[in-house]
């Protein structure tokens, strides 16, 4: 009821930066529809996605908790409803309740694991197995089938020039796993590309549901008390 007051529906757009890497964060980002990813910026100006946050998380946690300032460049991945919260009324939540601690530390160690998996994805695994992993991921957290990404986008977010994007697209297309047009990819095999996708997305998908759980237990036993 203390935060009730204070929310701000917001819309997201496809590209808008919410931060850029070192900025202060003023404000935490809740998807309601949205998907926003954090990328990391090189000193060439070169940006590569590590994390991709939809409905079940927030954009901010770290900021709320520790480092006021942002790591990343976080960007509208794909358009929608958001519910905006000031920083400093979230630092104070999470200073005042232990619930609060509990589901921020648990959902930073979603994202956590969901970085350090990214980074061994994009160290040993080929384009087309990351682009299959990137298309389930924003396919889990979007709503729908279609995904409104050019294969230059989608180069771009995977660091990955954009001949190879081209042919791991045209390779799953061929296979009947997407249907791709004018900027659009239909998933058309989602079992398909969960085969042909590497072990990442499995090992993400999987962590997390466990991390999720034991919150959801957390809150039954917090109830209870």
């Amino acid at each position: 009821m203390r935060v009730a007051p204070h929310l701000q529906p917001v819309v997201g757009r496809l590209g808008e930066t919410v931060s850029e890497a070192g900025a202060m964060v003023e404000h935490a980002y809740f998807p309601e529809g949205a998907v926003l990813s954090l990328l990391t910026v090189l000193e060439n100006g070169t940006a590569i996605e590590t994390a991709v946050i939809g409905r079940e998380g927030a954009y901010g946690i770290f900021a709320a908790m520790y480092s006021p300032n942002s790591f990343n460049r976080c960007v509208v991945q794909l358009d929608g409803a958001m519910t905006r919260v000031p920083m400093d009324l979230l630092r104070s939540e999470f200073k005042r309740s232990e619930r609060v601690r509990d589901l921020f530390i648990g959902y930073y160690q979603t994202l956590l694991a969901q970085i350090q998996q990214s980074v061994a994805c994009n160290a040993m695994h080929t384009t087309e197995q990351r682009l299959c992993r990137w298309l389930l991921t924003m396919h889990d957290h979007g709503q729908g089938d279609i995904l409104p990404y050019t294969q230059e986008f989608m180069a771009s977010i995977l660091d990955a020039n954009r001949k190879s994007v081209t042919i791991a697209a045209q390779q799953l297309q061929s296979a009947g796993l997407v249907a791709y047009r004018r900027g659009k990819i239909r998933l058309e095999d989602r079992k398909g590309l969960e085969h042909a996708a590497c072990e990442c997305y499995g090992i993400v998908k999987s962590w997390s549901e466990e991390v999720f759980a034991q919150l959801d237990g957390a809150t039954v036993t917090h109830k209870a008390r």
